[in-house]
């Protein structure tokens, strides 16, 4: 998925006064304030009541359903534009997003997790480094997230569990890119928001 495309879909969600922060691949490229390495999805943290409305909304743009995991995700497809994963959560009274899980529990996004990024040349709401960490456990690592972790590792220091470290410590990988300025001037700003606008 193209930087011009995550921008469009940003704006169509937006215009709607649909709650978005960016998660996954392109969340740590937002932190990192540039793209390093290709995506096939969007992933984004949304309320959970506005899925009716992101339906609606990206339906009349040729999006179809193409995963249903309701209340815990779903997904989106375009044949040109791609998948957008939504991770749908509710917010608790102190701003945390609980995300319910597969085997009964839940995952909460804390209210320090929603911070601000850097797409193209715009600022954006995404999942902070922190949180995209615990957000990357659970599963066996891809390539790819090895390289998302390296990156948050090399340019925040952010402290990487098993198998992460583990891996990484056996592997010879390229130095991490740091992150821009733009990105450092709006990683220092005040969390994006602890729940939906109203």
């Amino acid at each position: 998925m193209k930087v011009e495309t995550v921008l469009e879909l940003l704006d169509i969600l937006g215009q709607s006064q649909i709650d978005w922060w960016i998660d996954g691949g392109w969340g740590i490229d937002a932190l990192l304030g540039r793209e390093t390495r290709p995506h096939d999805d969007l992933d984004l943290v949304v309320p959970l009541e506005q899925v009716n409305r992101i339906r609606e909304v990206l339906g009349r743009r040729g999006f179809a359903d193409a995963e249903d995991e309701l209340p815990i995700r779903f997904v989106l497809s375009h044949p040109e534009l791609g998948r957008v994963d939504f991770h749908t959560v509710m917010f608790d009274a102190d701003g945390g997003g609980v995300q319910p899980q597969p085997n009964g529990a839940t995952f909460r996004y804390p209210p320090e997790g929603f911070v601000w990024g850097v797409i193209g040349d715009r600022a954006v709401r995404c999942i902070s480094a922190e949180v995209q960490v615990l957000c990357h456990l659970g599963y066996e690592p891809k390539e790819k997230d090895m390289h998302d972790m390296r990156s948050l590792h090399g340019a925040f220091g952010t402290e990487l569990p098993p198998p992460y470290r583990d891996l990484m410590r056996r592997s010879v990988l390229p130095e991490p890119l740091q992150p821009t300025r733009a990105a450092e001037r709006f990683g220092k700003r005040e969390p994006a928001g602890s729940g939906p606008r109203r």
